[in-house]
């Protein structure tokens, strides 16, 4: 392929790269929506996944299949703890406007701008070197690419020729363009993001894609693959043991949370703690998917390619070149640039942040150069210097990589870089759960731990490929360990031993100052005291607002000072004028916004240059914390009970509500039953004064009659008061049930006996299936035969009236017995099934299925089912017609 063809394809790539990041950072809501979402959250930590994972891991599986395993299982097993590790993380660096490692560094230990110093100086010069890593791998790639199958290769002296040189520059471009853009507005990138997202799909992609290809077209399959590895074995290190292994393991354990990228991806981008919910198993499922066929690609082109023909760090381009199919290796070559990219860009773009924040800025401020060089346009500063950081990063990078470009593989320089890190766990994590660790601590620590990171790992390997003067390497400090395998692990052990051992000494054998104290108190407990440190005046001294409010607007501008002093004093109810004092809160407030921009270290400076401060104890802090969390726990608890009687009250206006609707309901209730009463008694007067005036006059069958009538009137009276009176005894708990066992399936046929005759005059239809085995149940004889007639006789009422049909069921089911009655009428609203129980239905719902009868029926029914323990209710049926339906335990508790 050609190197136009190759220059489109990179060029095609960077221009949707660039889009994306675009798109993203010029929409907020797209933006808020990008870094809120979890998974977005989780993606963007595989920059983890370098040019190291997409080429170096084939490379190191071809040689040794077992130690590139520990890479990516170290931060798998990492994972789960990232809710008690990252989440403490975040919430300090959110509590304290932190937003690279050194200011997390310095800010435990007395925001310390020597501290910061010192350790921006051991990250870059850790770190760099794995940047160049990403150029290395991305020249090699290219040069791999367009060399495939040409016998002589031509290039240049020039930088100008080198494919290295133009990849810093694009990614110089991209860096400055989307991180130093906005310093004082915000912290978070959202178009980095999106575009360390974007780059982490397309380089999963393409690994995935190449793998399948290279195994499952290029090769028979897996089993096709492993039956190779006899013919060409994987040779395995001899010398490895458990303690190699468990050295990688924590080596990789440690970098996933320390290296800068995955401390700017993790906390600085976080918006939300609840996402690391979603990375504790996506971040591991992505490092899973993106080895599942790094050996199978190691065996393929071992058993392919003669030993030496090719490095093995570009079997992943170098098998579809081999078999002509130039696209794959071109999705290859994408994925390799985009995982090379997507780390130096968050890398350079972290590095150059503590190179600024912590030694650039600090040494400006504290030389007075700010005004010599910028008058009134401080506000720059921070852009400025961070752009001057940026280039330096990459100058560095790119000096380190021509240097040693044909010399290092890919690997020693990735783990070189991650024990060069692993120096920084005694001092932050160590930091964040013990409050001994001193400033002093912290800094013999890290020298002792890169002094021998340097002699005992880097200065033998500079050694080896011949960079230095002749008379620098006669220095033979320590045994030159380099080429060995265990090099690693051993530096790694003893560099950090040294440094854990200088850090725990000197911690316990010198005193801390009150702000180290103050801030080891903040850092070990600050899920205790967060809520509490943001309303919180931790500073006692003397401040004007106007000189607060100057020193902002030269670092964040006017617009952004006022947004956030309205802000400020909206929240705390405060007001300023410009002679007053400010206060503590507020000085604590610019100082994490100054934080946030310019770094702790400046941030301290500057402050200390407009405020006169006193000395403030770690009891004060202690004490102010507390009081602080006495007010958030009495806000809370009164805000409870506010809501406890707004509930209350709530519930007492329902309950009044409920005693007038039922006052009405009571008076529409005696309405009706005397309405009923009046009926049958003025039919009786009617009668009775024709049979005491005309009696003489009557014949003997119209006697007869009137008294017929006379007595039907006389019991259908007797029945609606023997009703009331049952609800009554019915709610009042007075009644009490006559219990004996009973057959049902004979209780049922004596109520469809003495039905029969209404039934059969009414021309209804009437079916009956009952289950001839059911057993006796305990139950009120008479009262269950209540029940059962007045759903009968109800059903007769409302079914048809032309084609009337009744269907009665009774069967067990698991220890109960349903019994069934369905007929085929209108049916009941769905939204009546509920309140047709109800006592006063009936009155407030006179024309809903009533022809006739005071509506106690059902009232009475539930009551007595209840009381038997069981449950009545009523169902539309599909054909039409309403089925009501009770239940009743077969072995009652009385």
């Amino acid at each position: 392929m050609s190197s136009v063809v190759v220059i489109l394809l990179i060029l095609f790539y960077l221009a949707i790269l660039f889009y994306v990041a675009f798109r993203i950072e010029k929409s907020q809501s797209l933006q808020k929506k990008v870094l809120s979402n979890p998974y977005v959250y989780s993606l963007s930590l595989a920059v983890y996944c370098s040019a190291w994972t997409f080429f170096g891991s084939v490379g190191m599986a071809s040689q040794n299949v077992l130690e590139y395993i520990t890479i990516y299982l170290g931060p798998t097993i990492m994972a789960p703890l990232f809710y008690i590790v990252l989440r403490k993380m975040i919430r300090i660096s959110k509590i304290q406007s932190i937003n690279t490692l050194t200011d997390f560094i310095s800010a435990r230990y007395g925001k310390s701008i020597l501290l910061g110093r010192v350790a921006s100086i051991c990250i870059a010069l850790g770190v760099i070197p794995y940047v160049a890593l990403q150029i290395k791998a991305v020249d090699l790639s290219i040069d791999t690419f367009l060399s495939w199958g040409v016998e002589e290769k031509v290039s240049g002296d020039s930088f100008l020729s080198d494919v290295g040189f133009y990849f810093v520059l694009i990614m110089g471009v991209f860096i400055l363009l989307f991180t130093t853009r906005g310093l004082e507005s915000k912290n978070n990138n959202g178009g980095l993001v999106g575009a360390l997202v974007f780059e982490s799909v397309v380089k999963l992609i393409a690994f995935l894609l190449v793998g399948v290809y290279i195994v499952y077209f290029l090769n028979g399959g897996v089993q096709d693959l492993f039956q190779k590895v006899a013919d060409t074995p994987i040779q395995l290190n001899q010398n490895n043991s458990y303690t190699e292994w468990f050295g990688m393991l924590f080596l990789s354990g440690i970098a996933v949370l320390l290296l800068p990228r995955q401390f700017e991806m993790a906390v600085v981008e976080n918006v939300n703690e609840r996402q690391i919910n979603k990375a504790m198993w996506v971040f591991p499922l992505y490092l899973m998917l993106i080895n599942l066929f790094v050996f199978p690609i190691a065996i393929a082109g071992n058993h392919l390619f003669e030993a030496g023909a090719i490095n093995p760090d570009m079997y992943v381009l170098g098998l579809p070149l081999q078999a002509g199919k130039n696209v794959i290796a071109g999705v290859a070559l994408i994925g390799g640039f985009s995982a090379a990219s997507g780390m130096v860009m968050v890398s350079t773009h972290a590095i150059s942040k503590m190179l600024s924040n912590s030694i650039i800025m600090p040494m400006v401020i504290d030389k007075g150069f700010v005004s010599v060089w910028f008058g009134d346009k401080t506000h720059k500063i921070p852009g400025f210097f961070r752009r001057i950081s940026v280039l330096l990063v990459l100058l560095l990078a790119y000096g380190y990589y021509v240097v040693t470009s044909s010399k290092m593989p890919l690997v020693s320089i990735g783990l070189m870089s991650f024990v060069a890190i692993a120096q920084l766990a005694p001092t932050i994590l160590l930091g964040m759960f013990w409050k001994g660790g001193s400033l002093k601590g912290a800094l013999s620590g890290l020298l002792v731990g890169f002094v021998l990171w340097f002699f005992h790992l880097v200065y033998p390997s500079i050694v080896e490929i011949g960079v230095l003067p002749e008379f620098l390497t006669q220095w033979t400090i320590l045994e030159n360990t380099a080429s060995q395998t265990s090099a690693i692990t051993s530096t790694l052990f003893w560099s950090l031993f040294g440094n854990l051992f200088a850090y725990v000494l000197v911690s316990i054998y010198s005193r801390q100052s009150v702000l180290e104290r103050n801030q080891a108190e903040i850092f070990v407990d600050v899920f205790k005291y967060s809520h509490a440190y943001e309303s919180s005046v931790v500073w006692k001294g003397t401040a004007y607002f106007p000189d607060i409010k100057s020193l902002l607007e030269k670092f964040i501008g006017t617009y952004r000072t006022e947004e956030a002093l309205t802000a400020f004093s909206n929240k705390h109810n405060l007001k300023w004028d410009q002679n007053s004092l400010a206060d503590g809160r507020l000085v604590t407030h610019a100082e994490k916004l100054l934080t946030g921009v310019i770094g702790a270290s400046s941030a301290r400076i500057m402050v200390a240059t407009v405020v006169k401060e006193e000395r403030i104890g770690m009891q004060d802090v202690v004490d102010i914390l507390k009081e602080s969390q006495e007010l958030i726990r009495l806000n809370k608890e009164l805000m409870r009970k506010s809501e406890e009687l707004r509930r209350a009250t709530e519930a007492l206006k329902r309950a009044n509500q409920k005693l007038k609707d039922n006052d009405e309901l009571k008076d529409e209730f005696l309405y009706t039953v005397t309405h009923e009463m009046r009926t049958p008694l003025t039919s009786i007067r009617a009668l009775s004064e024709i049979l005491s005036d005309h009696g003489d006059e009557l014949d003997e069958e119209q006697k007869e009659k009137y008294i017929s009538t006379i007595l039907k009137e006389t019991n259908r009276m007797s029945r609606l008061i023997s009703q009331v009176l049952d609800l009554e005894n019915f709610e009042s708990g007075k009644h009490k049930l006559q219990l004996d066992y009973v057959n049902m399936v004979e209780l049922i046929e004596a109520c469809v006996e003495s039905m029969s005759e209404v039934i059969k005059q009414k021309s209804i239809k009437l079916k009956v299936e009952m289950q001839k085995n059911m057993p006796q149940v305990l139950i009120d004889f008479d009262r269950i035969t209540q029940v059962i007639l007045n759903l009968l006789s109800n059903a007769v009422k409302y079914c048809d009236q032309n084609n009337g049909e009744i269907t009665i069921t009774a069967y067990q089911i698991e220890n109960k017995i349903k019994f069934n009655v369905k007929d085929n009428g209108k049916g009941i609203p769905e939204e009546l099934h509920k309140i047709i129980f109800e006592k006063f239905f009936q009155a407030r719902n006179q024309t809903i299925r009533k022809p006739k009868g005071s509506g106690l029926g059902l009232a009475i029914s539930k009551n007595i089912i209840q009381l038997h323990e069981g449950n009545i209710w009523v169902e539309n049926v599909p054909e039409g017609g309403a089925k009501f339906s009770f239940t009743i335990p077969i072995k009652s508790k009385y």
